[in-house]
């Protein structure tokens, strides 16, 4: 996208940020995003407390590697994020260039190391409050330029979109949710371990026809063809773990 213009690439992310009904969409277009800023990862994550230890926890999307979330979190980093009590205090951008030697010094030694060596030396995050209250970080990272004014503008207004295309698709995530009632919910839980109709009805007092009028019911619910693709997307959103 770099050859276009910007209001010609606004104008792009926003019409597939607002088309984006599904996670799966809605991750595709954070990848757009990403890619059309120059970097090379996204995160969405709830905002950090003062009680948090650990990051993967947090993360609602992202392309970080596993890698990379199980080595941030091994040495308690987040504790020492330099941003982590401001972003609880403002929703301006906070962004950083470890290449600048007074921002790179802000950041613990296994932190720095850690950026540089998954490529990630610039970075932006910003901060969205919900109508709920909820705080939600987007950050980007990756081996760029630091952003000019211009384009740390763009970004937000990128952002804001994305906002409301993920407030979007939660609520529809949500409604599914209670579509389904409890027993249903119960059934697939139980499929997505394996059980059989049989075993589950054993489990659940309930003769093998009664769980398989369940399990049909769910995944019409849920638009699937079987349980297999109703188990796998079940817990694509969440609804069972």
């Amino acid at each position: 996208m770099s050859y276009m213009t910007t209001s010609e690439r606004q104008s792009l992310l926003s019409a597939e940020l607002a088309s984006a009904r599904t996670r799966a969409l809605f991750v595709q277009a954070l990848h757009r995003i990403a890619d059309a800023f120059g970097f090379a990862h996204y995160t969405l994550m709830n905002k950090p407390s003062a009680q948090d230890l650990f990051l993967k926890p947090l993360v609602i999307e992202t392309s970080l590697t596993g890698t990379y979330l199980r080595e941030f979190d091994r040495a308690h980093t987040l504790r020492a994020f330099p941003f982590s009590t401001v972003l609880g205090e403002t929703v301006a951008p906070q962004k950083w260039n470890l290449s600048d030697p007074p921002t790179s010094e802000m950041f613990r030694c296994e932190l720095r190391s850690l950026m540089l060596q998954h490529k990630m030396p610039v970075s932006v995050i910003l901060p969205v409050n919900g109508a709920d209250g909820k705080r939600l970080v987007f950050w980007f990272a990756g081996d760029r330029a630091p952003l000019s004014q211009s384009e740390m503008n763009e970004l937000a207004v990128m952002v804001l979109h994305a906002f409301d295309a993920y407030s979007a698709v939660k609520r529809n995530e949500d409604s599914t949710y209670h579509a389904l009632s409890a027993r249903e919910l119960e059934v697939v839980r139980w499929t997505a371990q394996g059980k059989t109709s049989v075993e589950i009805g054993q489990i659940l007092a309930l003769s093998d026809h009664t769980v398989n009028a369940y399990m049909t019911n769910a995944i019409k619910k849920l638009d699937c063809v079987n349980r297999t693709q109703l188990v796998a997307k079940a817990i694509r959103l969440k609804l069972i773990s």
